[in-house]
């Protein structure tokens, strides 16, 4: 007669069955995200199409890996270049009468050569004297130079037809405007900054 063995019963899983698990047993280890891998996916792991944006957004800004991520500054609505901001309004007056006195000292005639040279950099003798340019608006870039002659011959034309009435409405729209920009400003769709740094000039 054969002996029968008695049917061992092997426990379930307790964490799967919702029981503790038996006294003396060692507990399942379960590992924790340390600090340096919070809000980021451990290796291997598959980021569903539904996780938070932690997992998605970037850590680091995007521009490239030695390349500062450089934001164009702002001024008065104005999106202008990093280093160069909007020319005051003591700055533009002094503009004005330092025209005058170089026009004089160069007798009419150098400052006249020395402006058609500059037109080509976007300035006048006064605003090279003085680290300003003219900026176009539209292209966001430095004046040409047929943006410059429109501006200093018919801008000046215009400006001039009433005399001092057209002179003083154009001095109050350089005062009063938010972007500073007189009439010739207006005719030639340019606005005149202040380059400390040369930067337009690279």
């Amino acid at each position: 007669m054969e002996r029968q063995v008695p049917p061992v019963s092997v426990a379930a899983d307790p964490k799967a069955a919702g029981s503790p698990p038996p006294v003396g047993a060692a507990a399942p280890y379960y590992p924790s995200p340390g600090p340096a891998t919070q809000g980021y996916p451990p290796p291997g792991y598959t980021v569903p199409g539904n996780a938070p944006a932690a997992y998605n957004a970037p850590p680091y800004p995007t521009a490239g890996y030695g390349t500062p991520a450089y934001a164009p500054a702002r001024a008065n609505g104005l999106t202008l270049p990093p280093g160069v901001e909007l020319a005051g309004v003591g700055r533009r007056i002094g503009a004005w009468f330092l025209g005058i006195l170089l026009c004089t000292v160069t007798l009419g005639i150098g400052y006249l050569i020395w402006g058609l040279v500059l037109w080509g950099q976007g300035q006048t003798p006064a605003q090279k004297v003085l680290g300003m340019r003219c900026w176009k608006l539209d292209t966001g870039r430095p004046a040409t130079w047929g943006t410059m002659a429109l501006r200093e011959i018919i801008g000046y034309i215009v400006q001039g037809l009433l005399s001092i009435i057209t002179e003083l409405i154009s001095f109050i729209m350089m005062l009063t405007r938010s972007d500073r920009r007189c009439m010739t400003d207006l005719i030639a769709g340019t606005i005149v900054v202040y380059d400390p740094n040369k930067v337009l000039a690279q």
